[in-house]
């Protein structure tokens, strides 16, 4: 049984979301705002959380990098506000998918199916998949935990965005990327990537793996032909 947390102040999207879902056999707990969805997550576990965006005490956006840092809960965002850098920002903070209000009610059920297996595919032993563990230059990239450790044995939170950035960094290192390939690389169902996104998750990711934005040794810019990942990679 799915275990949905729907984090909305409107009582009756959350009442009208909590009846539709467990009518299709979910499990659903709602809270109102960040303080309830916080004790919520503290006195249940959850598959996945539909978070609204924007919340009485705390912005819904803080509130996704935050269950991003502390779970690997997938997160879907719901809001009235369905323009396009809304969806980036989400997007950028860890969300994995997006809907905006008024929706369908079952596309928001096809939607919490689809990120769940999504979630669920790293834990999946495939023959000939690429290596769940790496190193380079002193940092382990954790594929399957989505973890990154530091040199000095600290965990780097990173969002969907970067975690998908760094693993087709890692795949292909001493290689130059184009934007074009990186976001073929990056796409995930659901989630839109343009040139703007990647450059905004490379400058991200370049800020936790300690790489200076002008002169940057783990990942280059090489103007004209894309993005270059410097690094030995070994398994």
């Amino acid at each position: 049984m799915i275990r949905c947390l729907v984090v909305d102040d409107d009582q009756e999207i959350r009442t009208a979301v909590h009846d539709y879902l467990r009518g299709f056999g979910m499990n659903v707990s709602t809270a109102e705002d960040g303080r309830s969805m916080r004790g919520a997550m503290a006195r249940a576990r959850f598959d996945v959380v539909v978070l609204d965006l924007m919340l009485p005490d705390e912005n819904g956006l803080a509130l996704c990098r935050w269950i991003n840092e502390n779970s690997k809960v997938p997160v879907i965002m719901l809001t009235a506000q369905g323009d396009p850098t809304s969806r980036v920002v989400g997007l950028e903070l860890g969300a994995d998918d997006y809907i905006a209000k008024p929706f369908e009610p079952r596309e928001l059920v096809a939607r919490i199916h689809a990120v769940i297996r999504r979630a669920a595919k790293p834990e999946r032993a495939v023959e000939g998949q690429p290596a769940a563990v790496l190193r380079f230059e002193g940092w382990t990239f954790d594929r399957l935990r989505r973890q990154l450790l530091s040199p000095a044995k600290i965990v780097v939170a990173l969002s969907s965005a970067e975690f998908r950035l760094l693993s087709a960094f890692a795949d292909h290192p001493g290689r130059v990327l184009s934007r074009d390939r990186l976001i073929e690389l990056t796409r995930a169902p659901g989630v839109e990537v343009n040139d703007r996104s990647v450059d905004l998750s490379v400058s991200r990711l370049r800020q936790k793996l300690g790489d200076s934005s002008r002169e940057p040794r783990l990942i280059r810019t090489l103007r004209g032909e894309g993005y270059l990942f410097d690094a030995t990679v070994s398994p």
